[in-house]
């Protein structure tokens, strides 16, 4: 529809505009001009959130059970428990909310909108369909509008359609089944006018927009369970059904065999129960995640929900957003065109820092003619500035294209102030081109840039490289702009001639006449950011899978993808394809092919839903409004937080406070250091909890008096999960964890052969503790000073297996594994000072019912402790041995 008919059919004049009374009335009809607030969960729920966990709920089982015996101190110790770790989690997600405000734009824009024949301005949530709105460079488009004009309007469209360079807009028609970025005449809430100037009627505010549909797309969009979530669930599940199982049969046991009174089993069995039960697992995950968030913080990465730092760690593909993530969105000059000559830009971005070297590797200054010439027609002619911020920082005042011609002027020492300009002729979209008459140091000339086309249409002439002039070759520029276009190069030419006293009066299109001199193109692109091109490598040497998704043409995508690293030789997959595929089809082009372009937010989000339909475990990169969806569906969203929008902030686990591609390959191997030690603190874990199992049971099976009492097996269990578990969570990343393949997320945490090693370990510690404890009954010690030595036995062994976890899958025989972690000794020193406390300490001795053991029992505690490290070496010897020297095998093989 033309303008004319828009406004005919929203009933308002485009002279005019809304009456007030009629604005007031559809405000009051239609809602103001917002997006639905997001809902934010009350501190209550946040907390409550943090106890819905199956771990959680055994150990609420766990404190009923000994609340109904009237065993105080352990319900009240479970308890403490349960409220430690919600604590925990609740601090820490709400630090990273509030880590996550300060990096925000929360400015809402105004509007200057026409009512009733004046201009005014208002705040943009009042506006409604029909009202009639200004636009200036600088502005934020405050709603979607169709333009009913529009004079040299460009708008950086980059957030909602992926475009890298700003989109120039007109007032005519366009097809009624144009891909978003390519409806010229409309302009769209939340976009950004970068030059000219225009005005449009507001066809769509709220949720009606753009912006709004992607909006109510998120809120369609399903969230999945992490891989650690959905492990540790499953975990507990088996854990809980064990427990019952095991506490039932060993009641039967003890009834039907020993005849032992149901008082004397129910103290058993609650005995069993918080024997089996790894009391500080949940605080234990909470507190190593919340650790691997603070790490990551530190480095740039905001993480918004404690386990997706861990399932960065599971990750198989990143699906990465080209435009400000894997590139900078800077514009910058990386090839010069002259006659017969290619020369190369260095450097990347606004910043003036780089220089311009020859084919044979010497640098060009402009003591070059050709390049001295291209270099002024292309600064003077231009309307950008370089600006550096106190920070250091370069960007520009002005439109991204000049910005990068000015920074190559830069790096050669070239001040376009130094020059005067007379007259000049602004761009326009319909001649595409500008033009000014300066006064050089040589001569007053007419200085011209724009598209190669329309120079070469109006040039006689090309400068040679002695600076004479030669008849034109167009073949030959012809061949270099189809060369640097299909490398993904925005090209741009430059022409000049000598100026006449009239020029500097007035110069139009037809004064420029069709008589100039030629001098060049340049190729623009917006670069790789170096960093990110070597953390793709890395990602691809972890075995990881990234694909790029934008909204850019084909050919800038896959130029970017192949200086990247990313393009594997398939080709690009357009949005018109995706769009013709059914599911089974983008199924196979989502594993296919790792670039796809011209996409639109649905593309987006259906490409991720595939890939996980193929098991992938996806991660999702971006920084515009149009990839929220598939941030939201994504196992893991990654927002960028400096030039990300406030909606996929909103749509993200993690926001990078630098933009930085590289912060998710770190993310990545931090997740993998995590999961690691999660898995290890695990393994180190569950023998305490079986071996104080296997002792009870052992117990109640034969008859004989319990070795520890239901307090002193709660004392055990978190004395070692509060002291030695916590030093797992500072356990350094093994040497080669990025060779690795990613973990498969359908395997268990634990795996076959670990449960072996915390069978194996359980018996044996529960073996030792029960030996020495029936040897000390049998040679006259007391209850109490056996059940104190058993009980010490018990956590010393443990203070013996955390170095054999240490290296888990490797032997802990090595300097490296004892000493690469200062708080292991820092943890087990606290211990040690927690166990001298429970024998030595009156109010301990008379809380647990322990008493003071001699040297020669502290000598049979450190020999118990030194067998367990040597038999668990062994055991790990015969179930690692061979596994990892297959496992290096198998990596050189994939080298």
């Amino acid at each position: 529809m033309t303008a004319g008919e828009v406004a005919e059919t929203l009933n308002t004049d485009l002279a005019s505009g809304l009456s007030g009374a009629e604005s007031g009335r559809r405000l009051k009809q239609l809602g103001p001009n917002e997006l639905p607030a997001a809902e934010k969960d009350s501190p209550v729920r946040r907390f409550l959130r943090h106890l819905h966990d199956v771990l959680i709920y055994v150990l609420l089982g766990a404190a009923v059970l000994t609340a109904v015996l009237q065993h105080w101190v352990d319900t009240i110790v479970i308890l403490f428990v349960v409220v430690i770790n919600a604590t925990v989690g609740f601090l820490q997600e709400g630090k990273a909310e509030r880590a996550l405000e300060g990096i925000r734009d929360m400015l809402s824009p105004s509007a200057s909108v026409l009512r009733e024949g004046t201009w005014r301005t208002i705040p943009a949530d009042n506006l409604v369909p029909g009202d009639v709105v200004r636009l200036r460079a600088g502005d934020k488009v405050p709603a979607d509008l169709r333009l009913a004009e529009a004079h040299e309007l460009t708008v950086e469209e980059s957030a909602l359609t992926g475009e890298s360079v700003p989109t120039a807009k007109h007032s005519a028609t366009v097809e009624a089944n144009a891909p978003l970025g390519d409806r010229h005449c409309l302009a769209f809430s939340g976009t950004m006018i970068t030059s000219g100037s225009g005005s449009g009627v507001v066809v769509a505010t709220g949720s009606q927009t753009e912006l709004g549909r992607i909006n109510i797309m998120m809120s369609e969009v399903e969230s999945l369970q992490t891989p650690l979530t959905r492990q540790i669930a499953a975990f507990g599940r088996w854990l809980a059904l064990a427990v019952v199982l095991m506490t039932l049969i060993l009641v039967l046991l003890g009834s039907l065999i020993h005849g032992t009174g149901m008082a004397e089993l129910l103290q058993a069995a609650a005995s069993f129960a918080v024997a089996a039960i790894p009391e500080g697992l949940p605080a234990l995950i909470t507190i190593t995640l919340a650790l691997g968030v603070q790490s990551m913080a530190g480095r740039n990465a905001i993480t918004r929900r404690l386990p997706a730092v861990q399932t960065l760690g599971s990750v198989t593909t990143i699906c990465s957003d080209k435009t400000g993530t894997l590139t900078k969105n800077e514009m910058t000059v990386e090839r010069v065109i002259l006659t017969g000559e290619t020369l190369m830009v260095t450097g990347t971005g606004y910043a003036p820092e780089g220089e311009v070297i020859a084919e044979d590797g010497a640098a060009v200054s402009l003591d070059h003619t050709g390049l001295r010439r291209i270099t002024q027609a292309l600064s003077v002619a231009n309307d950008t500035r370089l600006v550096q911020a106190e920070n250091g920082r370069w960007s520009i005042n002005g439109e991204p294209t000049e910005g990068a011609l000015q920074s190559m002027a830069g790096k050669l020492g070239f001040d376009p102030a130094a020059v005067s300009r007379l007259t000049t002729l602004p761009f326009s979209s319909e001649n595409k081109l500008m033009a000014t008459v300066a006064q050089t140091e040589e001569d007053l000339r007419v200085l011209v840039k724009g598209a190669p086309d329309r120079l070469l249409d109006r040039a006689a002439v090309q400068l040679t490289p002695e600076g004479g002039t030669a008849p034109l070759d167009r073949n030959y520029w012809e061949e270099q702009i189809e060369l640097l276009s299909s490398q993904g190069l925005r090209v741009l030419g430059a022409a000049e001639r000598s100026a006449t006293d009239r020029d500097t009066q007035q110069l139009g299109v037809e004064a420029l006449g069709d008589q100039l001199t030629f001098l060049g193109v340049v190729g623009i692109v917006d670069p790789p950011r170096e960093a990110a091109v070597t953390a793709i490598d890395v990602c691809h040497q972890a075995g990881i899978t990234v694909k790029m998704i934008t909204g850019d043409h084909v050919g800038t995508a896959t130029a970017i993808a192949r200086q990247m690293g990313i393009d594997d030789g398939a080709g690009a997959v357009s949005g018109a394809e995706l769009e013709a595929a059914d599911d089974a089809e983008l199924r196979r082009l989502a594993a296919e092919h790792n670039v796809f372009a011209r996409t639109s937010p649905e593309h987006k989000l259906r490409l991720v839903t595939a890939l996980q339909a193929e098991g992938e475990v996806v991660a999702m990169t971006g920084d515009g409004v149009n990839d929220a969806p598939a941030l939201r569906r994504a196992d893991v969203g990654v927002a960028m937080g400096v030039k990300g929008t406030e909606v996929t902030k909103e749509s993200a686990e993690i926001v990078l406070a630098d933009d930085n591609f590289t912060t998710i390959e770190v993310a990545v191997e931090e997740g993998r250091r995590i999961y690691d030690n999660l898995r290890k603190a695990i393994v180190f874990l569950l023998p305490t909890n079986g071996a104080q199992s296997v002792v009870v049971l052992f117990a109640v099976a034969l008859g004989w008096t319990l070795p520890l009492t239901p307090l002193q097996v709660l004392w055990a269990n978190m004395v070692t999960a509060v002291t030695l578990a916590f030093a797992f969570a500072f356990e350094p990343a093994e040497k080669g964890l990025m060779q690795r393949p990613p973990r498969d997320p359908g395997r268990g945490i634990v795996e076959l052969r670990h449960i072996v090693q915390i069978a194996v370990v359980s018996l044996l510690i529960a073996g030792v503790t029960t030996g020495i404890f029936r040897w000390r009954i049998e040679a006259g010690d007391d209850l109490d000073t056996a059940r104190t030595l058993a009980t010490t036995v018990l956590v010393v062994c443990q203070g013996f297996y955390l170095f054999n976890v240490k290296a888990l899958e490797s032997t802990s025989l090595r300097f490296e594994a004892l000493s690469n972690n200062s708080v292991a000794w820092l943890c087990l020193i606290g211990l040690t000072a927690l166990q001298l406390l429970f024998i030595y300490a009156p109010p301990l001795q008379q809380l647990f019912d322990s008493s003071a053991l001699g040297p020669r029992y502290l000598l049979i505690i450190s020999l118990a402790g030194l067998a367990v490290f040597v038999v668990t070496e062994v055991l790990k010897l015969l179930l690692y041995g061979t596994g990892r020297q297959a496992q290096r095998s198998g990596r050189m093989v994939s080298r």
